[in-house]
């Protein structure tokens, strides 16, 4: 692993979680991509700047950030001896489609109360044999975040393009085997150059971005489930595993080798 650079991951057996991710980056800077969970995300040192529809969000450690999913976003360091982070990423059970526009609009929140909730749950999350506890420290947490972005009002804002929306869903459809721009503009009825401008648009984020950040969640998935790198190549969507690696390394900041959960041990 890159100087620097330390990962580890991990999937609970806590309802609604997807995965568990602490890491600590110097120089590392997340390009722009996307999650199909929620980010929910505290930095313990130094400090993240990141950029989520279009505007500029920093993370200072009082702070709880909420990012939502299949919104694009990156990450840098805002600091220069970097950071150090944990992240619990949460599925729909755990927060609706409802709270998407109310976290965009303010995903970081100064709360000490949920600062400190989130880091009791991640203590949780990190002792096998604890699952209760990290599931009850979790059902707190969230009611909170819920509580939070019930309060937020919403800034205008235009609704997606359909034909945008239509393009997410068809990339969606197809993350592994994918799709051809060609193919998409016969199938959605517009030029493939109009396709790439909506979604550009719309989104922040490039057709052909989306799908790598979606194929290297899925090949994020894979990993904790134990499959080796080589394996998950082609169940992911990538043309071999030189290629995985390239994009995953990109987006995650460690090849899928370095990708593992603390001690070695399995999720669920």
């Amino acid at each position: 692993m890159a100087a620097g650079q330390e990962v580890t991951a991990w999937r609970p057996r806590v309802p609604g979680v997807t995965e568990v991710f602490h890491a600590r980056f110097t120089e590392y800077a997340y390009p722009m991509h996307v999650h199909d969970a929620w980010t929910l995300l505290i930095v313990d040192d130094g400090a993240v700047r990141y950029d989520l529809d279009r505007h500029e969000h920093g993370t200072p450690h009082d702070t709880v950030s909420l990012l939502p999913p299949h919104v694009p976003h990156n990450g840098s360091p805002a600091t220069p001896g970097g950071f150090r982070k944990r992240v619990v990423y949460l599925d729909s059970s755990r927060l609706g489609e409802e709270f998407i526009g109310p976290a965009v609009d303010s995903p970081d929140l100064r709360d000490p109360v949920l600062r400190r909730r989130v880091g009791q749950l991640h203590s949780a999350l990190a002792r096998p044999g604890d699952e209760l506890e990290a599931e009850s420290r979790l059902a707190l947490v969230a009611e909170r975040l819920r509580d939070h972005l019930r309060r937020w009002p919403r800034r205008g804002r235009l609704a997606d393009p359909v034909l945008a929306r239509e393009l997410r869903e068809l990339l969606d459809a197809r993350v592994v085997e994918g799709v051809s721009l060609e193919e998409a503009g016969r199938l959605l009825h517009a030029h493939p150059a109009h396709l790439v401008r909506a979604f550009s648009g719309a989104y922040g984020i490039a057709p052909h971005q989306y799908l790598m950040s979606r194929r290297v969640g899925r090949a994020r998935r894979l990993l904790l489930d134990g499959l080796p790198p080589g394996e998950v190549a082609p169940v992911a969507g990538f043309y071999d595993q030189a290629h995985l690696t390239r994009h995953f390394k990109k987006l995650v900041g460690v090849t899928p080798g370095r990708y593992r959960p603390p001690g070695g041990r399995s999720g669920a």
